[in-house]
């Protein structure tokens, strides 16, 4: 179907137009055509019109030059929204747009007091986008959609600061949002005003990491006209993806990155830095990499405190082997939408830290367009009776469920006893056991490690009777005792022993070539179709937990622990979902510093264990552990 084919004007379409706020078309106004409910291509993405409107964000002046900020936002619409048709907006705001600078991480290595020893640091990678290079407006322009790009604070064209994640990056977006329902001021190149005249007001903002962060961060403030979000591999909560229950952490991949060097990278602004030096250096001080305490300056960047005020609905995404954003964050805001009633839909894949057009492109695309066209354009697309969840249990196997965590998911109690065992019974009376922190072999090298070992404890069930599948948040309650050592770390990992062929986390392509929207010049409308790469395997860490002891009460509060002194420790892994198959083993190997996410102090701790006084908790969705 060739997008510039002759304008069809049916009933379904006048109908829409008057749900969306439209003006019903006439002779001379052009339409959405709708056939099969579903909004159909008829538009031509060549011909779209290219605008690019300077934002005013009224009260937030984040660079302190007395001046609102502004931010940058570079529009592609129908041309035939200058003959009347009033469109929907796609958001995507990203601070990525203009690149990246190279900015060194923070050591990881520290002395006993958690101050850093001089080391060579790392730059942090630098992650590709640009305008208008992806699949949102080949495919969804000449469906009746006006894409927009958000260049937010300190990057590129707009002004102020970079804050990573605080409300001054969340004004960005939303005063765009605010432009396109007539509430903000919006110029363009030359200062004259201008309005989004051919806006319904209605926006779905999407993207992924920190791209899709901002849809939740704008979704929190309960803004008029944002009626859908779709975030992939998005934070909901900053103190969750650089620390761990009052333990400094890093994303997977990135040991030594914290708010200020995300801030700066980001800071591609012109003079940025002389602007926004002195706020970044603050950034660093209070960000606090000595004690990881929650404090106000992560209060003021989670927004799981004002999901009371989400209107949007939702449509999550995430990838199960995702160390980047890890999947507590998914989690946790789809356990808080669920408490309201948000309506929402979920997709979890067996991928890392990417998007889902990489991995299920045509039935992705089929979904996001069901849904933009149910939420923005008032289709009744169908999409809202179909299951809540899509999962991806095994690569390339997709189970559809009534929600998630599955209908019917319960807990199951495992216990640590004698011989390094790992059963449904309690053993009171199993051997303490001890062993000492290290800080140069990794979790995998200590999983790895057979029979026992100085520097972990490992618990083992025997041979699964059946197939075990757990979807949800495990949690593990140890009593420990630590003594001569600085390592405040208790790390859980748990492990599926057992020959298997499981994701490596690369894409594959399939030789095949998928077209999905019009070509037009640098860019075909058509995509390589991948898979993910698989690999023979013995053994998967299926989940870590991470706890810093002296946080053992509460993430924002300190306490000193009495030295040789038991205690019991509690504390949770990252959400999962996956399948235990039959004739494996499932483990709970307990470590202290975990060389890849952890801060890293000086070795020698002792850390003993009381098997018998501890516990495994796993949400078990279905088979069973006897």
């Amino acid at each position: 179907m060739h997008p510039w084919k002759a304008l069809a004007v049916p009933l379904a379409a006048l109908l829409v137009a008057t749900m969306t706020g439209t003006t019903p078309a006439t002779a001379d106004t052009p339409a959405i055509s709708i056939e099969n409910n579903a909004t159909q291509p008829v538009f031509s993405r060549a011909d779209a019109i290219l605008q690019t409107v300077f934002v005013e964000v009224a009260g937030t002046d984040s660079d302190h030059d007395g001046a609102p900020d502004r931010v940058a936002v570079d529009i592609l619409r129908p041309k035939e929204t200058e003959q009347g048709l009033k469109v929907p907006v796609i958001m995507e705001a990203s601070p990525y747009f203009a690149g990246g600078n190279d900015v060194a991480n923070h050591p990881v290595d520290v002395d006993e007091n958690g101050v850093p020893l001089p080391t060579l640091r790392a730059l942090a990678a630098s992650p590709e986008a640009g305008p208008f290079d992806g699949y949102y407006d080949n495919y969804f322009v000449p469906r009746g959609y006006a894409i927009a790009l958000v260049e937010n604070i300190g990057s590129g064209r707009a002004t102020g600061c970079p804050t990573s994640g605080d409300v001054n990056e969340t004004a960005g977006p939303k005063a765009a949002i605010d432009w396109l329902n007539g509430r903000a001021k919006g110029f363009d190149a030359q200062g004259d005003p201008v309005e989004a005249t051919w806006s319904t007001g209605k926006v779905g903002m999407i993207g992924v990491s920190y791209n899709g962060t901002l849809p939740n961060a704008v979704a929190a403030t309960g803004v008029e006209g944002l009626e859908t979000i779709v975030p992939i591999a998005a934070i909901s909560s900053w103190y969750d993806y650089y620390r761990a229950n009052g333990g400094v952490l890093a994303p997977g991949g990135f040991q030594g990155e914290d708010l200020d060097v995300l801030a700066e990278y980001v800071l591609t602004r012109e003079n940025g830095y002389e602007v926004c030096g002195e706020q970044l250096e603050q950034l660093e001080v209070d960000q606090d990499r000595i004690t990881g305490d929650y404090s106000p300056l992560w209060d003021a960047r989670n927004y799981l405190n004002d999901v009371d005020k989400v209107k949007a609905s939702v449509f999550v995404v995430h990838g199960l082997n995702d160390w980047n954003v890890k999947t507590k964050q998914f989690a946790q805001w789809w356990y808080a939408l669920a408490k309201r009633d948000v309506p929402r839909k979920i997709w979890l894949h067996q991928g890392t830290h990417m998007s889902p057009f990489n991995l299920r492109t045509a039935e992705w695309l089929r979904q996001l367009h069901g849904w933009f066209d149910y939420w923005l354009q008032g289709v009744d697309s169908g999409i809202m009776r179909e299951p809540q969840a899509d999962v991806e249990v095994r690569v390339g196997q997709w189970a559809q469920e009534a929600s998630w965590p599955p209908p019917g998911t319960r807990t199951a109690k495992l216990h640590p006893g004698s011989g390094s065992t790992l059963g449904p019974k309690k053993d009171p009376r199993a051997p303490k056991e001890t062993f000492t922190d290290q800080k140069t072999r990794t979790a995998e090298q200590l999983v790895e490690a057979t029979g026992a070992d100085p520097n972990r404890l490992a618990y083992t069930t025997g041979a699964l009777p059946a197939d075990v599948r757990i979807s949800g948040t495990p949690t593990v309650s140890v009593r420990a005792s630590l003594k001569d050592g600085a390592s405040p770390y208790l790390t859980a990992l748990l492990v599926d022993y057992g020959t298997d062929v499981r994701p490596t986390g690369s894409l594959v392509s399939t030789g095949q070539t998928y077209c999905y929207g019009e070509s037009v010049p640098g860019d075909s409308g058509c995509t390589t179709l991948r898979t993910l790469g698989t690999a023979s395997t013995d053994y998967k860490i299926v989940t870590r937990g991470w706890l810093d002891v002296r946080n053992r009460h509460r993430d924002d509060r300190t306490e000193p622990l009495r030295p040789g002194k038991e205690y019991t420790f509690t504390w949770d892994f990252q959400p999962t979902d996956y399948t235990f198959k039959q004739g494996h083993r499932l483990s709970l190997v307990i470590i202290s510093t975990d060389h890849d996410y952890t801060l890293r102090y000086p070795e020698g701790t002792k850390i003993t264990v009381a098997p018998g006084h501890s516990a495994l908790n796993l949400p078990v969705s279905a088979g069973r552990l006897r």
